[in-house]
């Protein structure tokens, strides 16, 4: 007799626990995913989305995105704030995430999650972007070169003191550089993330594209 109270008051707990975790503003910590963009380009080919892949000057690390994150597990697409970015917030963030189709996505699944006005949410991914300094290496690939994943994270480590091995994660897809995960603080500063960490690239050595190949 007690089954159908129980399997409600079970329902409306569950319900209650992916509301509360999906509320704008809590969350642990970011991470800072950026993308190889040669390899991106070049797997989309065509499909690719013009004022990244056909620019005069080939991007190589751009903004995927800035994602908040709950110790374990991410809130998304929470229902806070506008809908859609303005235009004039995409705007100012195509210099380091080219692609008006990627930001307003990132806006509605992680920005609106930050706590955080479009205009803000993206003047936020650009200094968490000024937080961290790309490796030289990442700047003189011109012929496309192979690494291990763990040379990948190395070279950001060097390049940037503080940043700890288990605060960064390299992904990747066919046998290539994808992207590079870096977690920081709500204050952008570097912080450990084991089970983003856990979760990079298992493959022996990566290529890494140059740009406009």
């Amino acid at each position: 007799m007690l089954r159908l109270p129980v399997l409600l008051l079970t329902a409306f707990l569950l319900s209650a626990g992916t509301a509360a975790a999906e509320r704008a503003g809590e969350f642990d910590f970011y991470v800072l995913a950026l993308s190889w963009s040669p390899t991106y380009c070049a797997s989309a080919g065509r499909g690719g989305d013009p004022m990244q892949c056909r620019a005069a000057k080939p991007y190589r690390f751009i903004v995927h995105g800035l994602w908040p994150q709950h110790e374990r597990g991410y809130p998304a697409f929470c229902r806070a704030g506008p809908r859609d970015a303005p235009r004039g917030a995409v705007d100012s963030i195509l210099d380091i995430m080219p692609s008006r189709g990627l930001a307003r996505h990132e806006w509605r699944k992680h920005g609106t999650c930050s706590g955080l006005t479009p205009y803000a949410y993206f003047e936020t991914t650009r200094a968490a972007f000024e937080r961290v300094k790309i490796p030289p290496a990442f700047n003189s690939v011109a012929d496309g070169n192979r690494m291990t994943p763990d040379a990948v994270e190395t070279a950001f480590r060097l390049a940037n003191p503080g940043l700890r091995d288990n605060a960064i994660a390299v992904d990747c897809a066919n046998g290539r550089l994808k992207e590079v995960r870096i977690c920081l603080t709500r204050d952008l500063a570097f912080r450990s993330c084991p089970a983003i960490d856990r979760r990079g690239c298992r493959a022996s050595n990566i290529f890494v594209p140059a740009p406009g190949r």
